[in-house]
Parts: C-alpha cells; sequence; structure tokens
C-alpha cells in the first residue's frame, strides 16, 4: 500500500513543477527596450549667415549600423571668430534593411543613393524628438553659457519647434566669440516619446546619440 502511495505522487508532483514553471515564465515578463533610431552618418553643416558661401562641415559615421562600433568622430569643427552660423544636420542610415537586396551595392554612391534620411523622420517625430547642446563656457556669445545639457533651462537658440512649440533642434543659430583652441561641442539626441514638454531634460528619455567634437575659434 506504501508503495502504491509513492508512485502515485510523481504525477502529481511532476504537475506542480510544470505549474510552477508556467508561472515563473508569466511573471518574468522581459523589460521593454527603446527601439533606437538607426543612425549611421550624422553631418554637421554651419552655414555663415552673411556669407552662405562659407559653409563648416562636420561628420560623425559609424560604419557596421547597428554592429558593435559605436558613432565616431571624423572632424574637429572649425569657425571664425564674431560671425553667426546656422547650424543644419544631415541624419541618416546608410545601412537600412534593403541594401541587403541592392545589385548596385558593391559601389560605395550607390550605398550613399540608398540612405534613409533619419533627418525627415525625427522632424516628422518632432513631438518625440529634441537635441540638446553643451559647449566650452562662453565660447558663444549667442547663446551665452555652456548649453542646456546639463540644465535644461539654459539657453540655446532654437529656429525649429515641434507642434505644440517645444524646441527640436534641427535648426539653430551660434554667435563665435574671439579665438580659442580646442573647445568642446557636445550635440545629443534625445528620443522622448510621452515624456517630451517645455521642461523636460537631456536625462530624461533615451539618447539617439551622443557625439562630442572639438571645437577651435579662428
Amino acid at each position: 500500500m506504501n508503495k502504491f502511495k509513492k508512485y502515485s505522487m510523481v504525477p502529481m508532483l511532476a504537475a506542480a513543477v510544470l505549474l510552477t514553471g508556467c508561472k515563473k515564465e508569466e511573471d518574468e515578463v522581459p523589460e521593454e527596450e527603446h527601439d533606437h533610431e538607426v543612425i549611421t552618418n550624422v553631418h554637421l553643416i554651419f552655414t555663415n549667415v552673411d556669407d552662405p558661401s562659407d559653409v563648416i562641415e562636420a561628420e560623425a559615421e559609424d560604419h557596421d549600423g547597428e554592429g558593435v562600433e559605436e558613432l565616431e568622430i571624423l572632424d574637429t569643427i572649425n569657425l571664425d571668430a564674431s560671425k553667426t552660423y546656422d547650424l543644419t544636420f544631415e541624419i541618416l542610415n546608410a545601412h537600412d534593411d534593403h541594401d541587403d537586396d541592392c545589385d548596385d551595392c558593391d559601389d560605395e554612391d550607390n550605398h550613399d543613393d540608398e540612405a534613409e534620411d533619419m533627418g525627415a523622420e525625427i522632424a516628422d517625430e518632432a513631438d518625440e524628438h529634441q537635441l540638446f547642446f553643451g559647449f566650452t563656457n562662453n565660447i558663444f556669445t549667442n547663446p551665452e553659457g555652456d548649453g542646456n545639457i546639463d540644465d535644461a533651462s539654459h539657453d540655446v537658440v532654437y529656429n525649429d519647434l515641434d507642434s505644440k512649440g517645444n524646441p527640436l533642434g534641427l535648426n539653430t543659430s551660434w554667435t563665435t566669440s574671439g579665438a580659442y583652441e580646442g573647445g568642446k561641442f557636445r550635440v545629443i539626441l534625445m528620443h522622448q516619446p510621452g515624456i517630451k514638454d517645455a521642461t523636460s531634460s537631456s536625462e530624461e528619455g533615451d539618447a539617439d546619440f551622443d557625439l562630442e567634437f572639438v571645437l577651435n575659434i579662428q
């Protein structure tokens, strides 16, 4: 009789283990991850407002798209003293999925033709994005200070707004001070769905990119 009871418990124990395992799987819901924009090229374009032919450019590039490499700074920003520049961006994904099916993708120029314009997508989703800027203190006369990365209330001259009147940052203005060597210019693109408002900061949301360039004024 005891032997029968011992073996009759086996199915009951197996069922208990199965139920415990199912409950554990239900409880362990994976944490939602931010779906970062895939950005392979960030191109900063400084245009002298008094001479539109005077254009200064600097770029960062990620050679492997969603691979292990990060965006790499390729250029130093060299601006003239006491000039006002409008800063705009070209932001691309040159490793979009459709490149895999491209017959001509051995050619670098064809890769560029296939690049996805992430800047246009960011503009379309302006209510969810903002660019924040940080720089060497008083390297600009307008805006003054050191930017709004450490304090969202600090001045940056935004020329574009989202649908709610909050800044975006794909177009900004900068007036340089006197000559300065080895300054810093940092730009962060934050993705802030459901978070962005008039007071949201660079600490809220997720960074699509965070780049720090060397800035010289000559």
